[in-house]
């Protein structure tokens, strides 16, 4: 396990890709914005044996209020996705402590995350890696028009 390279661009996106498919189009420069020198933004890959991308996590710092937590800034896990043939091996475990590990560095005490509310195997994840649930929500939008003038 290691952090990002630009190396990494097309194994990262491909799983990435895999992890949120309605997101496809912007993968690559969401990706590419992890090497950002200005984004406090860190993302690290796993590999197999074979030094092939197996899994990735991907973490920010949040400066504005993250429901749940005490503190900010705060670590945020953006996102995690391990290959099906290595979950439930350590990998995902590995990768949420190389984020808590960073995050550290960056002077977080917390780190925090979110799951769509009918992820039960994220929540369960979650729950394994040592988060707690704080909060629950559910998000709501109106959109209005612009008014015409006549």
């Amino acid at each position: 396990m290691r952090l990002a390279t630009p190396g990494d661009t097309e194994a990262w996106v491909a799983m990435r890709v895999r992890l949120w498919p309605d997101e496809d189009a912007g993968a690559l420069a969401e990706v590419r914005a992890y090497f950002d020198p200005d984004w406090r933004a860190a993302a690290f890959l796993a590999f197999d044996g074979a030094d092939r991308a197996i899994g990735f996590a991907e973490a920010t710092i949040r400066s504005d209020y993250v429901n749940g937590t005490q503190t900010s800034p705060v670590g945020f896990l953006e996102g995690l996705y391990v290959v099906d043939a290595h979950r439930r091996s350590g990998v995902g475990r590995a990768l949420v402590q190389a984020v808590e590990d960073w995050t550290r560095a960056q002077g977080c005490t917390e780190l925090a995350s979110d799951a769509l509310i009918g992820n039960t195997a994220s929540h369960a994840a979650h729950a394994s890696y040592g988060f707690e649930e704080t909060e629950r929500v559910v998000y709501f939008r109106k959109p209005v028009a612009t008014p015409v003038t006549p």
